[in-house]
């Protein structure tokens, strides 16, 4: 959400046109002040991550305790409970 603050952005078109037409990245205000960081740096990699993302799945990487159905996940957490109250019980 921006509030009222003007941001620079940086828009490349999609290279896989079926799906999306356009990339939008938001450029850290601190950007352009880094060394060594120009305006055609700041494209370059612009078109390179939505290159990247727009063939590989590198965008979307779930993490470990994200895979698996929530099923799952509540069967291990009741499992889990129903240890903790038997090991309470038993001591």
């Amino acid at each position: 959400m921006v509030k009222g603050t003007s941001r620079r952005v940086i828009v490349v078109d999609s290279p896989d046109t079926e799906l999306f037409e356009q990339a939008i990245f938001i450029v850290r205000n601190d950007a352009m002040n880094r060394n060594g960081v120009t305006a055609q740096r700041l494209v370059d990699e612009a078109c390179r991550v939505a290159r990247t993302c727009g063939r590989t799945a590198t965008c979307s990487k779930r993490s470990f305790f994200r895979r698996g159905s929530p099923a799952l996940w509540g069967c291990i957490g009741a499992g889990g409970i129903a240890l903790a109250w038997l090991l309470s019980v038993l001591i």
